[in-house]
């Protein structure tokens, strides 16, 4: 595989319909405004929609909107998909078959127009990208730290622990720049949300970088992006416990 750019970030979520994209798009604009060039790049997508003869990834556009538009739709994303399955199985019901190699090199076009490069990915680290890997294969290949997004709600500590425990025992171990914590519907009667952030910060070595309110056009914090992707840190799993 080609040299990697110098920054990058590889955004994976705790599940589906997470808002990874949505957050995705947040970062893209505040890393814009501060002045850098952003390349933005789905390996893979399904579920696409088909528009006379060609399909689009609605994801794959808010990511390229969101980052000013830079080189083309199919260099933003150049596997999609129709049917709304994991994408090696997307490609089986067309009769292809998902190009291993391609998600991988499809990252070259984006090396040297680019300060930083943000990838996102498919489902969670533990969806499948074939029959023998997993998008975690591919974010350990690429070897950008991650962003985990979650949707913030009754039941996300639990899901960013488990991702957390994910990132840190696969192979020799996924950096994990921090936790987006997202809110994909109004808070309403979710008494959680308030304490989610602090529950999680408790037993984590990763940091809570955000709490993204509902429809929020931006992210609250100040967070340099830029600097959190040129970190190599290694996840660890668990906080230890203050009482021992």
């Amino acid at each position: 595989m080609a040299r990697k750019p110098p920054r990058g970030l590889f955004i994976t979520g705790t599940n589906t319909e997470i808002g990874k994209t949505y957050v995705a798009a947040l970062i893209a604009r505040a890393l814009v405004s501060a002045g850098h060039r952003v390349g933005v790049y789905k390996p893979a997508a399904s579920g696409c929609q088909r528009q006379g003869d060609t399909l689009v990834s609605d994801d794959a556009v808010a990511l390229w909107r969101a980052a000013g538009s830079p080189g083309t739709l199919a260099e933003v994303c150049p596997q999609m998909f129709a049917a709304p399955l994991a994408p090696h199985l997307a490609a089986a019901v067309e009769g292809r078959e998902l190009d291993a190699a391609l998600l991988r090199s499809g990252l070259d076009v984006w090396l040297d127009r680019s300060d930083i490069v943000l990838v996102e990915g498919a489902g969670g680290l533990m969806s499948p990208l074939g029959e023998e890997e997993f998008v975690a294969d591919l974010a350990y290949d690429l070897g950008f730290p991650l962003v985990v997004v979650a949707r913030n709600g009754l039941g996300v500590i639990n899901h960013v622990l488990q991702t957390l425990i994910t990132a840190a025992t696969f192979r020799n171990g996924l950096n994990v720049a921090g936790v987006v914590l997202n809110e994909t519907t109004p808070r309403a009667d979710d008494p959680s949300i308030a304490l989610n952030a602090r529950e999680i910060r408790r037993r984590a070595v990763p940091p809570v970088l955000a709490e993204v309110a509902y429809q929020a056009t931006a992210i609250d914090g100040g967070i340099d992006w830029f600097a959190l992707a040129g970190k190599r840190r290694t996840a660890t799993i668990m906080a230890e416990d203050e009482d021992t």
